[in-house]
């Protein structure tokens, strides 16, 4: 145990170690030797962060947006001068190369920005005179203690699509972590301290799904938004509105790529494996499938595969490494054997990302930590295993078509509806197909096509769960409650003598 890190909680302001004596490991992923432990919180413990949420919630209410912004932009800054020491962590425990790691930090950071504007995002309407002396005005208010459930594979860039907004509106916020790389969200709390967030306003609860039902089921939480597996979604928003809750939950993911025979090729290789291996590919965002439409499919294969092949597989905190480790042992050895299941329904494996080399190491199945190469899978068959589950690894999967209806069909048929992407030089055709297709973040000629903070994030069919997506707008929305108020003032000037100077008063 000595010299190994502890993940504790944080509540109300400071760092509470766990009592319920439960502890799960955290790994290195580029050596598979455990790092530290992180304390898993009780339903007790869970509680007492909410109690300081709540206490916390009136005063920061009623604080002034100014004060709200000012607080906001000196996190902001605190996380820009920081964003190597938060990019260290990430990199420590998910694996993810520096480079992805600070992308990350960055687009996080745009939320933050986004919610700095709380001011003007929470302006309301008025009405003079709707009736005879009576005015209407519209207001948004906090909701009061609410929670964010995150996943492992942005441990600073997810939570931050929600808290900033959430905080901004005059809530108190409550957020559990993955168990699989928690230490981003400590330094994360440490900063709002240091800018100024009153004690109990931002709290971190560590833990499983003990954690995760407590918030779930307690009645002082008043939203939840999660990120994560659709299963997991769709039990966090049955559970959570069962019990009278707001809940944003937003699922998994089959991202495709729609690659027209106009297309430029090189662009369109480039496009794929960046947004095919990026972060290991885990992420909900990755490009997983390339849909081809005749005769660009075996041109556009061996582009890919001659890119793939220039790749540096290596430690995350390598500067030359591209590509790092999966995220645990476990996770790696499921995302491996669709390798075996493709081969299985007749698919070609054109890379094998079991013989990739790796950085200081030998192959990736030779290697200690949790490795896997890029892997590209040719001549996939629509509606097989490897193209209908999400994998959630490097694995990019080319399916072949004969014509642009084809490709749109299969696209509209997957069970998820997260992000997709058409490369094309015909306006028209780009313009038609994102008319068409049943997904909710489209990309034209743009791979992963998250939109900016001012926008919102989210999918369709089985990758969301509630009636919106999160940041932007929709977020402010989410996270407040609409209130009219109809008013009438008698006039002074009709009633009463006064026979004193008139002054301004």
């Amino acid at each position: 145990m000595t010299g190994l890190k502890r993940a504790v909680h944080w509540i109300g302001g400071a760092e509470a170690p766990g009592g319920s004596g439960r502890r799960s490991e955290i790994f290195d992923p580029a050596t598979g030797e455990v790092a530290g432990h992180v304390d898993l919180a009780s339903a007790e413990e869970v509680d007492a962060a909410v109690a300081a949420a709540a206490a916390a919630f009136p005063a920061w209410r009623d604080a002034s947006l100014m004060k709200r912004t000012q607080v906001l932009f000196r996190f902001r800054e605190l996380m820009h001068a920081h964003r190597g020491e938060l990019a260290e962590l990430i990199s420590s425990e998910h694996g993810k190369v520096r480079s992805d790691a600070l992308g990350e930090v960055a687009r996080g950071l745009e939320v933050v920005e986004f919610a700095c504007g709380i001011p003007h995002l929470l302006k309301g309407g008025f009405s003079e005179n709707v009736s005879t002396g009576v005015d209407s005005f519209s207001i948004r208010q906090p909701l009061g203690v609410v929670a964010g459930i995150t996943p492992f594979n942005f441990p600073a860039m997810v939570p931050m699509w929600m808290y900033p907004v959430a905080i901004a509106c005059g809530n108190a916020f409550v957020l559990k972590p993955s168990e699989r790389d928690p230490s981003a969200s400590l330094l994360m709390a440490r900063l709002w301290k240091e800018a100024g967030l009153p004690d109990g306003v931002f709290n971190v609860v560590q833990g499983d799904k003990a954690a995760v039902d407590r918030l779930l089921e307690h009645p002082d939480v008043r939203a939840v938004s999660f990120v994560g597996s659709t299963p997991i979604a769709r039990y966090v928003y049955e559970t959570g509105t069962r019990h009278g809750k707001r809940v944003q939950a937003l699922g998994g993911a089959k991202n495709h790529m729609l690659v027209l025979p106009d297309a430029d090729l090189e662009l369109v290789a480039d496009a794929a494996v960046n947004a095919g291996f990026g972060s290991a590919g885990e992420r909900c965002m990755a490009i997983s499938v390339v849909v081809a439409v005749d005769p660009v499919g075996d041109e556009l294969v061996g582009k890919i595969v001659e890119r793939v092949g220039a790749l540096t597989v290596g430690p995350g905190d390598d500067p030359e490494s591209q590509m790092g480790p999966l995220v645990t042992g476990v996770h790696r050895d499921k995302v491996a054997s669709y390798l075996d299941t493709a081969v299985a329904e007749g698919a070609k494996l054109v890379v094998d990302g079991r013989d990739t080399p790796v950085k200081g190491g030998a192959t990736a199945a030779e290697t200690p930590g949790f490795w896997l190469g890029p892997t590209v899978i040719d001549h996939v068959r629509p509606g097989t295993v490897v193209h209908r589950d999400e994998i959630f690894g490097p694995v990019l999967s080319i399916v072949r078509v004969s014509s642009y209806e084809e490709g749109l069909k299969i696209i509209n048929e997957v069970e998820y509806g997260n992000g997709t992407a058409v490369f094309t030089n015909d306006g028209g055709a780009a313009r038609r197909f994102q008319n068409e297709v049943e997904v909710g973040m489209v990309g034209v000629n743009v791979p992963i096509p998250v939109p900016m903070a001012f926008y919102s994030f989210g999918g369709w069919k089985s990758s969301l769960f509630g009636d919106t997506h999160v940041h932007g707008t929709e977020g402010v929305h989410f996270y407040t409650r609409g209130k009219v108020v109809t008013s009438r003032w008698p006039d002074p000037s009709h009633g009463g003598v006064n026979l004193g100077f008139p002054t301004n008063k």
